[in-house]
């Protein structure tokens, strides 16, 4: 990997953080958005999932249009109205406000991912796309350790209160922006190759392309048994297991920590012993934490830790492999309306998990979460399932991965 690769790469994992971050830091502030807007668990689940739906519905929109265009240029105008978004809902002045920001911040965010895997499948050969693929879900990590807990102390500690990360959220995009201009070359090859790509003919394309309907249903089951727990881990951490609201922002120090290391690793490894190989494995470790997590009574803050650690690890380790798999499911020319629409399909799965996992969740009278194991047991299942799929996927020309 060269220094500019290496540059332009930093520059889309920044991207990615804010982007990240934007979304994982609604999770965090469960307990205090519940207890500030007097909402239901259902209220809070709709108040996350209404930013994936609307993210899912821009994205399969974008599909007709993001191939016909310039990555760069792409690039800069979602960037630009996601930031936009982002200021808003630092502004929200209420619950209804807010979740409007949330659709519209989903617009634009929601795509934003799309385009950056599409930029490093046109960039990075496949040799090193597990790697590249790990320094962009680092951005996660990066998140986990220094966004999260320092958004959760802006929300505790500042007159601001929860309007504080977002607002900084808006002021760290800036600087950001003058990266794209910068560092992210302009990308047109994919339009040199057939200027004229017609979006209904890419949808019958992937129709009738067993290997690119595998590779949107793996990403679907994949994020379906991981965002149906995602949404209530803190609140369930504060309201069974004896977490104060200070004591969350140790979820991501520790587990967003550990997967700074061992992200870029398993990319790595990935590329030198298989994908599938890599991801079934991660695959399979990652059902005990999920088990551990959703049936977790009161216990020791230091065992609790460990195994919310796990799950970062184990969890994250999937999404390397996986998002390499998939990328290299379709050849270049389409890749930009694929990966919208398997973008889409992600953010609409994320919502729908989320939202079951708020019908199901309920509050009892003396304030605890309920019904998070039957939440535990789904994602264990489709966690599970998506090595049956991931099995099946080949790059475009026909290489086992």
């Amino acid at each position: 990997m060269d220094k500019k690769e290496r540059i332009l790469l930093l520059t889309l994992a920044a991207i990615n953080f804010t982007n990240i971050m934007d979304f994982m830091i609604m999770m965090p502030l469960g307990p205090q958005l519940m207890r500030i807007f007097e909402i239901t668990p259902q209220q809070f689940g709709l108040l996350v999932s209404c930013y994936t739906i609307s993210a899912g519905i821009s994205g399969f929109f974008a599909a007709f249009l993001i191939d016909r265009f310039d990555r760069k240029r792409a690039l800069t105008i979602l960037y630009i109205g996601f930031i936009i978004g982002t200021f808003i809902c630092g502004l929200a002045p209420g619950y209804k406000l807010l979740m409007s920001a949330r659709v519209f911040t989903g617009i634009f965010g929601g795509v934003l991912g799309a385009v950056i895997l599409s930029i490093v499948g046109d960039v990075v050969p496949l040799e090193r796309r597990g790697q590249a693929m790990g320094m962009i879900m680092g951005a996660f990590s990066v998140a986990s350790v220094f966004g999260v807990p320092f958004g959760l102390f802006m929300a505790a500690n500042s007159t601001l209160g929860w309007h504080a990360p977002f607002l900084l959220l808006g002021i760290c995009g800036i600087p950001i922006g003058f990266l794209i201009f910068k560092y992210v070359p302009h990308l047109r090859q994919h339009v040199k190759l057939d200027s004229h790509i017609d979006p209904i003919a890419v949808l019958k394309a992937i129709g009738s392309s067993r290997n690119q309907i595998f590779a949107l249903i793996l990403m679907a089951v994949i994020m379906m048994g991981h965002f149906s727990i995602i949404p209530f881990l803190s609140p369930y951490m504060v309201s069974n297991v004896g977490f104060k609201e200070a004591d969350l922002a140790y979820i991501y120090i520790i587990g967003g920590g550990l997967t700074i290391f061992t992200s870029p690793y398993i990319g790595k490894l990935a590329d030198r012993k298989g994908k599938f190989k890599v991801f079934r494995v991660f695959v399979l470790l990652s059902t005990l934490p999920i088990f551990l997590i959703t049936h977790m009574p009161q216990v020791n803050i230091v065992w609790a830790l460990s195994v919310t650690a796990l799950f970062f690890v184990f969890s994250g380790g999937r999404f390397g492999p996986a998002q390499a798999m998939v990328t290299s499911a379709v050849n270049p020319q389409i890749r930009g309306s694929f990966m919208s629409i398997s973008s889409s399909l992600q953010q609409l799965t994320a919502g729908l998990a989320s939202y079951l996992a708020g019908v199901i969740v309920t509050k009892s009278a003396d304030g605890s979460l309920q019904g998070y194991n039957i939440v535990g047991y789904i994602a264990f299942a489709f966690t599970l399932g998506s090595i049956f799929i991931a099995r099946k996927l080949k790059t475009f020309d026909g290489q086992i991965f």
